[in-house]
C-alpha cells in the first residue's frame, strides 16, 4: 500500500493492524483516517493500491462462500464486508480501535472484533476460511500468527493470504521499503513458512499488471508505482494527469498469474490444513 507519513512511535514492527492517534469515527458514513499504513478506499490518490489490494478479494471470493470467515487484519473492513456477501458469517479482528469501531459503524454484517494477532481470540478449530491480505508483512512474530491461524480452522480448512512479494516490493534491500513493514517475503519464504506452521500450500501465485497498467509503466517513466512514490514522498500536489491515471484503475487491470512468479507485484498463497 501507499504511504504518505512517517510510522507513529512503537507502532512500526507490533502484531497490530493498523495503529493510529486519529479519532474514532462516529457515523457509518465517516472515512477511516488513511494512516498510510492501510489503504481505504474513496481516495484517489490511493486508488492503484486499493484496486490491487481488491483484486485478490474478488479473486478468491468464491473459496469462502458458505463458510465461516475469519478476516485477521480486517483494517477499513471493506473486504470482510465483500466476504459477507457469500459466507455464512464473517468474523473481523484488528487490534486498533478506530478500525474496530468505524467497521462496526459502517458494515454491520460484520462480527467485528478486538485483538492481537499473535494470540487470535478464536476458538480452536472453529472456522472453515481465515483471509489475511498485506498483513503478515507487518508482524514481528509471522510464525507464531500462522500457528494461530492453524489453530483455529477446521480441519480441510483454508487460509488465503497475499503480501507484498520482496523481489519487486524492496528491490535490492536488506530492510522492507515500507517504514511500516517488518519483514517482507518472496515465494520460497513464504511457502516455507506456511509448511512450517503445518499447513498444505495448494496455490502459489501472484499479482502482475495487465495490459493496460504495462502502457501506464512506459508512459509514467518506465514505473507507474515509483512515479506515484515520487509524488507522495514529495508531499507536494499531484499532476492532474498522474491523478486522473490513478483514479481510473480497475480491478481488470491487475492480472493473478502463477507463472513467474518471482517478477509478481504482491504474492497470493491458498494453504490448507490438512485433516487428520
Amino acid at each position: 500500500m501507499m504511504w504518505t507519513t512517517p510510522p507513529p512511535n512503537g507502532t512500526r514492527g507490533t502484531n497490530l493492524e493498523p495503529v493510529s492517534n486519529t479519532s474514532v469515527p462516529t457515523s457509518a458514513d465517516a472515512t477511516l483516517p488513511l494512516t498510510g499504513e492501510r489503504t481505504v478506499p474513496g481516495v484517489p490518490e490511493e486508488n492503484y493500491w486499493f484496486r490491487r489490494h481488491e483484486v485478490v478479494y474478488r479473486q478468491l471470493l468464491e473459496r469462502t462462500a458458505g463458510r465461516v470467515v475469519l478476516e485477521a487484519g480486517s483494517g477499513e473492513g471493506y473486504g470482510a464486508n465483500m466476504i459477507a456477501d457469500v459466507a455464512d458469517k464473517v468474523i473481523g479482528l484488528d487490534y486498533d480501535t478506530s478500525a474496530v469501531e468505524h467497521v462496526r459503524a459502517r458494515y454491520p454484517r460484520i462480527d467485528m472484533r478486538q485483538g492481537n494477532l499473535a494470540d487470535l481470540p478464536i476458538e480452536d478449530a472453529s472456522v472453515g476460511t481465515v483471509v489475511n491480505f498485506q498483513v503478515i508483512e507487518h508482524l514481528w512474530d509471522q510464525a507464531q500468527f500462522l500457528a494461530e491461524c492453524f489453530r483455529v480452522l477446521t480441519p480441510g480448512g483454508e487460509l488465503l493470504i497475499s503480501t507484498p512479494n520482496r523481489i519487486t516490493f524492496s528491490p535490492g534491500r536488506d530492510t522492507p521499503l515500507n517504514p511500516f513493514h517488518t519483514r517482507e517475503l518472496n515465494a520460497a519464504e513464504m511457502t516455507e513458512l506456511l509448511e512450517e506452521a503445518g499447513f498444505v500450500v495448494d496455490l502459489m501465485t501472484g499479482v502482475h499488471h495487465g495490459p493496460r497498467l504495462r502502457e501506464l509503466d512506459a508512459k509514467h517513466g518506465g514505473s507507474f508505482i515509483d512515479a506515484q512514490i515520487e509524488r507522495a514522498l514529495a508531499g507536494e500536489p499531484w499532476p492532474a494527469e498522474l491523478v486522473s491515471d490513478v483514479e481510473s484503475i480497475t480491478v481488470d487491470d491487475f492480472a493473478l498469474v502463477s507463472a513467474d512468479i518471482d517478477a509478481s507485484l504482491d504474492l497470493v498463497a491458498i494453504a490448507r490444513k490438512p485433516t487428520p
